[in-house]
């Protein structure tokens, strides 16, 4: 077997280490002290959508979660305690939800709503985890949509769905209630992987509060 690509990696890595050195000599031991990155990154596992590189980031910029579709389960310990652990230890300031155009995950799930043979057979990993972004496909009206645009919808739908969930969790409820807490903003984007660039879809910040809205109506 062959361990070529495997070779490249480590010999990439070498060649990298050494000009960020030449250029930065004390780079790497200033980041071994510690982190204090300003944005969580939760995306998908897409190899096409690496968060440092799309953003020309550095190592240290961006706290990083990623899995199949961008997903934000409620009771998904994995994810919540990357939320819980970037909102109240390293203390980001942003939380982004970031899908991507051409979701392989988005289009499984626009397949398995549409074939009635799909579902509810065959259950294992992925099809369990991809069940709750399957049935909001089931939700959509795309009678009227290319497959192209389908799945756009769909990809969309799901980055608003999951910034939903995000909101709601304990760790952003939470800092959202404490006003000495560390405002967090949470955001959904989509990166378009024909384009290279980001389009923003919604922002969310703390509700206002009864003092906030009294306030703005004096």
């Amino acid at each position: 077997m062959s361990h070529s690509s495997i070779q490249s990696l480590l010999n990439a890595n070498e060649e990298w280490a050494q000009s960020v050195i030449k250029d930065k000599p004390d780079f790497f031991a200033q980041s071994a002290t510690g982190q204090s990155p300003k944005i969580l990154w939760i995306g998908c596992s897409d190899s096409r959508v690496p968060e440092s590189v799309i953003t020309a980031s550095k190592p240290g910029d961006i706290f990083v979660h990623r899995n199949i579709a961008n997903q934000f389960h409620p009771n998904d310990d994995s994810a919540l305690s990357a939320l819980t652990y970037a909102v109240k230890v390293v203390g980001v300031a942003h939380v982004v939800l970031v899908g991507h155009t051409n979701c392989g995950g988005a289009a499984a799930c626009l397949a398995a709503a549409t074939n009635a043979a799909a579902r509810p057979g065959a259950s294992n990993p992925l099809t369990r985890w991809l069940s709750s972004l399957t049935a909001l496909v089931q939700s959509l009206d795309l009678s009227a949509c290319s497959a192209s645009e389908a799945l756009d919808k769909v990809v969309e739908a799901n980055v608003i769905m999951q910034v939903d969930n995000i909101c709601k969790s304990e760790p952003i409820t939470t800092a959202w209630a404490d006003p000495n807490a560390k405002k967090v903003t949470v955001h959904g984007w989509v990166y378009d992987l024909a384009e290279g660039r980001i389009k923003e879809l919604v922002v969310r910040d703390a509700p206002a509060t009864e003092d906030q809205l009294r306030d703005e109506t004096n």
